[in-house]
């Protein structure tokens, strides 16, 4: 068992992050008297000195994602970025369409805006990803129409890790002269992103999921050809009149660093995360009636999701609470206590969506918390399916489509 004192062992990183201490002592130097506080419009030294280091944090994330610096926009996260990219694209284009596809296992962030924009009179069209997760290029070529002007679709999906062929779909969109958005959320800093190479138009991520600061984030808007954009917020015409309001020095320059670092060590935190998540998949499958949603290779490599059978997941997830922390799904709707959305968008009863749990591996996760981790399910899984008048002993399946 994990250490008490020292508290549960955090298996939760694709609901956020800690900030990178590298991230950190850089944004020290932004706070304080003694820092680069100034705003950054400012035009006096200390202005100017604060607006370096935005610049050079707009240079840092655009390195990540093979973007020039000037295609890159600030925002309070991947959220706003979603926001600003769907409905601002939205209502700049709807004189020439109102119609829109996107999946019914997006985030909140673009689900929430696609149904907005429904009583704003467009019309939206909810592709269906298979058992896996994922969405099929012929059914998207097949959904867009003459007034189709966006296409929305995430890199990784967040509850159950799932990896789509954005480029490839892109593509598509990109020959019928249609705008792509991806919500880049859980894949950026984790996953090559060529922006460079990809018809991709809009992007969104937020720092805090690799290990940057909560509160920031930003919208990737292409130069050529041009994706346009109806701003959301009004005040200053900052960010190229797209994203008004004073800069927030400190947490830009900590998604920058954040960005930097990412890009450095990606593909080694890569690998040391595969054989993390493969050791901690091997030793849950070992228990009877334990089966992976969404697909077992094409996935991120730090999310895992798993059923259960037999077992109710929140009763399993209390019963972890003080050694595990964990998540049955994502944690924009933790505080629903419907099942998730995204496991029954594809396929599974409501049943099997409660009987499931979202393990996430970062940065700072141990090969001995991973042991820890098995060593916990290994009791808690039979005393619990003991306990319970619905326990199978099924074999160790793999739900994989």
């Amino acid at each position: 068992m994990p250490d008490q004192d020292a508290g549960p062992i955090y298996l939760d990183y694709a609901a956020t992050t800690p900030a990178d201490p590298r991230v950190v002592a850089d944004m020290m130097e932004c706070l304080g008297p003694d820092g680069c506080y100034a705003n950054p419009a400012s035009d006096h030294p200390a202005g100017r000195a604060a607006r370096e280091r935005v610049e050079q944090a707009r240079e840092q994330v655009a390195r990540l994602i093979g973007a020039e610096p000037r295609e890159v926009i600030f925002t309070s996260g991947a959220t706003e970025s979603n926001n600003l990219a769907i409905t601002g694209a939205a209502r700049f284009h709807r004189d020439r369409g109102r119609h829109i596809v996107t999946s019914p296992t997006e985030h909140k962030a673009v689900v929430d805006v696609c149904r907005s924009l429904e009583r704003e009179g467009f019309e939206i069209t909810w592709l269906e990803p298979d058992r896996r997760g994922l969405v099929d290029a012929g059914q998207l070529r097949a959904a867009l129409r003459d007034d189709t002007i966006l296409v929305s679709l995430m890199h990784v999906n967040n509850e159950i890790g799932v990896t789509q062929d954005v480029a490839g779909l892109a593509a598509i969109a990109r020959e019928r002269g249609v705008l792509f958005h991806v919500d880049a959320a859980q894949s950026a800093g984790k996953l090559p992103i060529r922006l460079d190479q990809w018809p991709v138009d809009l992007l969104s991520l937020s720092a805090h999921k690799f290990y940057g600061p909560k509160g920031v984030g930003a919208l990737f808007l292409r130069r050529r050809p041009r994706a346009r954009v109806e701003a959301l917020m009004h005040g200053g015409g900052h960010e190229r009149g797209l994203r008004s309001g004073t800069l927030a020095t400190h947490q830009i320059v900590g998604l920058g660093r954040a960005a930097e670092i990412a890009r450095e060590e990606q593909a080694g935190e890569h690998a040391r995360l595969q054989s993390l998540r493969q050791r901690l998949l091997d030793g849950l499958l070992a228990l009877s009636d334990v089966s992976v949603n969404g697909h077992t290779e094409q996935c991120v490599p730090g999310i895992l999701n798993l059923h259960f059978g037999g077992l109710h997941g929140e009763a399993l997830k209390a019963w972890l609470e003080p050694h595990l922390a964990v998540s049955g799904g994502s944690a924009c709707t933790s505080a629903h206590v419907a099942p998730s959305y995204v496991l029954r968008a594809l396929g599974r009863s409501d049943a099997e969506a409660e009987r499931s749990l979202r393990l996430s591996l970062g940065r700072f996760t141990t090969e001995a918390e991973v042991e820890q981790a098995i060593a916990v399910f290994r009791e808690a899984v039979p005393r619990l399916r003991a306990l319970s008048p619905r326990a199978g002993d099924s074999s160790a399946s793999v739900v994989s489509g």
